[in-house]
This record gives C-alpha cells, sequence and structure tokens, in this order.
C-alpha cells in the first residue's frame, strides 16, 4: 500500500509526527518513506510493507497529510502502475523530460576512443539538433584481455566538449559503486557542463549491491538494461531494486535477448516489450538496436538492419533510442562493426521521426475507436 502525502508535506511537523507514530503502530508493517523533489513542490510517498491487506484504504485516507492511499496491485511496488494509481510516468534531468510519451535519441560512441573522436561526434549531434548521447568509458568485456575503456581518465574531456556543443545528458555504462564518484568528481572538476544518465549493463542487471548502491544516490537518472539470459520479471526486479532504495528515475532498456534463434543477428530483437513495460510500470523504455543487431547488414530494399529494427522498436512507442555511431567506425575501439557513420546520421534521426510520426498516428486511431 502507497501513502501519497499532501503536497510539500513538512517531514519536521507535528501532522507529519502524528502520522509516522500512526503507522509505527501498525503490526507487521514497515514503512519506507520516499520524496521526490520536482521543479514546482516536493511529494512524499510513504511504502507499506508486510501485512497490508487488513488495511481499510478509507481509515489510511484518514489520516494526518494523507492525500491519495493507492493499493498496491503489482509485483512492483515502487514503479508499477497500480489500480487508480494516477501517478506521473515521468521525470525530468537537467532540463530534458523522461517520460511515456515523448521520445530521445541517444546516439554516440559505445566506446570513447580519442577526444577528437568525441568533438566529431558531439559536433555532429548539435548540427542535427541533438542534446543527448551516448559515451563509454568504462567497458566491461567478455576477454580480460580486450579494451576496457579509457575509465576516469577521459571523463573531463568528454564533459567539456558536451557543454560545449550544448549536450545536456550522456547516457555512461558503470560497472562498479567507484565509477559514480569519479563521474562526480569529473562533473565538479569541469563546472558540471552536462548531465550523466548511468547505465548498468545487461551482465550487471542482478549485481545487486550495485544496484542498491546506485539507488541509494539520487543525483543521476538511471538506464537499467535488461539481463540477456533472464526473464523480463527478474529484469523488472531489478529495476525496482533501485527503485526501492530510493531513486526512482529509471529508464528500462530492452537490447536483445541472447539465444542461437537470433542468428544471423547478435541478439533476438525483444522489442515487442516496449507496451509491456509501458503496461506493468511507469518507467519510460529504451530501445538498443545496436546491440540487438550487432552489424551493418542492409535488407534488399537498401535499408540496414539496425534501421529496421529501431522502427520497430519507436513504432511500438519507444521513448528513448540507445545507438552507435562512430567517426570513423574502423577505427572504433569497440564493436565498430556495428557502428554508424556521422554521414548516416541525418538520415537515420529522419527515419526515427518516421516511425514516431506512425506511432502517433496509432495512438489517435486507438483513441477514436475507444470514444466511437
Amino acid at each position: 500500500m502507497i501513502l501519497i502525502l499532501e503536497a510539500n508535506t513538512d517531514p519536521h511537523g507535528a501532522e507529519y509526527k502524528k502520522l509516522m507514530d500512526a503507522l509505527a503502530n501498525l503490526p507487521n508493517i514497515k514503512s519506507r518513506v520516499h520524496t521526490v523533489h520536482g521543479a514546482q513542490q516536493t511529494l512524499t510517498e510513504v511504502y507499506l510493507i508486510g501485512d497490508t491487506a487488513g488495511l481499510l484504504i478509507e481509515e489510511m485516507r484518514s489520516l494526518p497529510t494523507v492525500e491519495r492511499v493507492v493499493k498496491v496491485s503489482q509485483p512492483y511496488r515502487v514503479l508499477g502502475r497500480h489500480k487508480d494509481d494516477h501517478r506521473a510516468t515521468s521525470f525530468e534531468y537537467n532540463g530534458v523530460r523522461f517520460a511515456q510519451d515523448n521520445l530521445h535519441v541517444f546516439a554516440g560512441l559505445c566506446a570513447v576512443s580519442t577526444p577528437e573522436h568525441v568533438e566529431a561526434m558531439m559536433r555532429a549531434l548539435r548540427d542535427n539538433g541533438q542534446v543527448c548521447t551516448r559515451m563509454g568509458a568504462y567497458k566491461p568485456r567478455t576477454s580480460p584481455y580486450s579494451f576496457q575503456g579509457h575509465g576516469k581518465d577521459c571523463l573531463p574531456y568528454v564533459f567539456r566538449l558536451a557543454g560545449q556543443y550544448g549536450i545536456k545528458v550522456i547516457a555512461m555504462e558503470i560497472t562498479h559503486d567507484t565509477h559514480v564518484e569519479e563521474i562526480r568528481d569529473a562533473l565538479r572538476e569541469t563546472g558540471h557542463p552536462t548531465g550523466v544518465m548511468l547505465q548498468i549493463g545487461t551482465r550487471n542487471i542482478q549485481n545487486f549491491e550495485l544496484l542498491k548502491s546506485v539507488g541509494r544516490q539520487q543525483d543521476f537518472p538511471v538506464l537499467l538494461k535488461r539481463g540477456f539470459g533472464i526473464t523480463l520479471e527478474e529484469s523488472l526486479n531489478a529495476a525496482e531494486y533501485l527503485a526501492s532504495e530510493g531513486n526512482r528515475n529509471v529508464v528500462f532498456c530492452l537490447r536483445g535477448m541472447k539465444t542461437n534463434m537470433s542468428d544471423p543477428h547478435r541478439n533476438f530483437v525483444d522489442f515487442s516489450h516496449v507496451p509491456v513495460v509501458h503496461r506493468l510500470t511507469r518507467m519510460p523504455v529504451c530501445v538498443d538496436p545496436s546491440h540487438s543487431v550487432g552489424s551493418r547488414d542492409v535488407a534488399p530494399d537498401g535499408i540496414l538492419d539496425v534501421f529496421h529494427v529501431t522502427a520497430q522498436g519507436v513504432i511500438a512507442g519507444a521513448n528513448m533510442v540507445l545507438v552507435d555511431f562512430h567517426p570513423e567506425p574502423a577505427k572504433a575501439l569497440v564493436d565498430g562493426p556495428q557502428a554508424l557513420t556521422l554521414q548516416e546520421l541525418p538520415r537515420f534521426l529522419e527515419d526515427v521521426r518516421i516511425a514516431r510520426e506512425a506511432y502517433e498516428k496509432r495512438v489517435a486511431l486507438a483513441g477514436k475507436s475507444a470514444s466511437g
């Protein structure tokens, strides 16, 4: 059960104390408080955990400062969509709004190579009206002998160049909780010219201590990639780990499933789950066509498989696209064969726009059918 308190409730006030005293006297129930600081107001939600079946909604609503009561109807307590639950499906970070009703493209380098490549990527994004990107500083690899990223050494010039070219949010994978501090220190050192969305990759989705650590910080939103060999339910529970620790600014990423049935693609594309995640949770949904396809193969119609797969996700309602580009793919240190070129960026963005327009027309058609 979730108690949604009146906006701007004072956590030190007498009414709030009365509420918490009342909750403390409920048998076999623990309470966990989550505070959301918005641009206009602060919202407080109290999650009741334990034997809540016998609690009456009317009685809970009558407690001091309680505005609404939500009965939990999904296993995902914090991020799930519950009956009569009309809480927002969006959050804002560094001037960019992430929601289930809009779309952002995060085109960039799977792995940072040189400052020159970073600058060329940032310039191309600015020239094409983009304010988000992906930049890999820490790269988990299957082989211990493969390049694993420049780490903290590249952060200062990546962040300075992002500020120079108007990039507001960088999706950046981390593999250890110390990386969060390194990113925070580099942002402080460079004067906070940009923002970072922490990315937790498919290999770490069940690294529960990392999830809890990242969930406890609320400076950075999180992009969580679905596990490549576990169920959707297990992956959504990983997102719940983040939210249960306090960070609910989570985007869920579909990146393909590992199976021999995916051939010739690198992974079996799972973008049909975009509306499923929308239905089960309040998280925006990202698709990663680059790691799903893993090549630059072209269909007989002249369209790259990466373009086709991206369109599948967007036309199903995806809210974010994470895609690899590189100024010189042959010189890319990671996943060069699947990277798109900067010359292909305008066409890719136009293709995404066409797919998004088709999705919006489908939504409008569904609305007409429902009202008719």
